[in-house]
């Protein structure tokens, strides 16, 4: 089916799909800005903070920012936690692999002070600090998230060997709140809270989105529209909706697809943008 909407339709890859080549991802509004405080940070270490509620981009504003690091040079090395949830004895495990340090998770300060001794050598060599990305950060135990705090701090509190990136939902700054994280969240020196998208803003994703497909003129003016307005500023609803028009235009295999589509799809068979949501949500 993939095959022959692509081929239908003449697109590079789909548009709508959630695996979208690098390049063609969509940057949003202000992200810019927001790396450009996260280059610094990386000069001088420190937490730096991007929530938001799902279905906002926050993993693909991720996925932008790895490669923009990575773009520095091999002086900047970039670590992407894969499991949050890890005990502490995984939690050192990952660390070690992702930093290239042999750990004993069952000597835990060997393990703490040997990560500590690389990121020092790193730092004296390049400079810049290594930098460690965690998605679904709102998923890590409190124990460790305390220990990303201590690992990344030297002389007192006066020296910051780690940045680190932390990213999840609105339940991770309230984390913060607690008495246990108050240290680590006082720590953290710039930060982004995203906001449901206005409907500019998705139309500019959209027009982006077919741009990069190679297939700009793919929906008419009046279907975009339609899409950015049921989207209730959710990239995640509004990427479902259009891979659900993109299949039943295949399938019947109309040129260009309209709001006449959108109606058939979702009004005259009582289906909702809900309903596209909760697909997309279960995938």
């Amino acid at each position: 089916m993939v095959d022959k909407l692509l081929a239908l339709y003449g697109l590079k890859h789909h548009p709508f799909a959630q695996r979208i080549p690098v390049h063609a991802l969509w940057s949003p509004p202000g992200t810019e800005a927001f790396f450009f405080r996260v280059e610094n940070v990386v000069l001088d270490g420190g937490f730096v903070l991007l929530s938001g509620e799902p279905g906002l981009g926050k993993s693909k504003i991720l996925h932008l920012m790895s490669e923009r690091l990575n773009r520095l040079g091999g002086d900047v090395v970039v670590g992407v936690m894969e499991y949050p949830p890890s005990s502490m004895s995984d939690f050192y495990r990952e660390l070690g692999d992702l930093f290239d340090v042999n750990l004993s998770p069952s000597n835990r300060y060997g393990g703490f002070k040997a990560l500590r001794e690389r990121w020092h050598e790193h730092i004296q060599a390049t400079l810049f600090r290594p930098v460690l990305i965690l998605d679904e950060a709102q998923e890590m135990i409190s124990r460790c998230l305390t220990e990303l705090r201590l690992l990344g701090s030297a002389r007192f509190d006066s020296d910051c060997i780690l940045t680190t990136v932390l990213c999840g939902d609105n339940q991770l700054p309230e984390r913060f709140r607690c008495k246990q994280l108050a240290p680590l969240g006082s720590r953290i020196r710039t930060r982004w809270a995203l906001e449901p998208w206005d409907n500019k803003a998705l139309l500019s994703f959209v027009d982006h989105s077919l741009e990069a497909a190679g297939a700009p003129h793919l929906m008419t003016d009046e279907l975009k529209i339609t899409m950015v307005h049921h989207a209730a500023g959710n990239l995640r609803i509004l990427c479902a909706m259009g891979d659900e028009l993109l299949r039943a235009g295949a399938e019947q295999e109309v040129t260009r697809l309209d709001e006449k589509l959108y109606l058939e799809i979702y009004a005259q068979s009582g289906r909702s943008t809900e309903r596209a949501q909760n697909r997309r949500a279960e995938r």
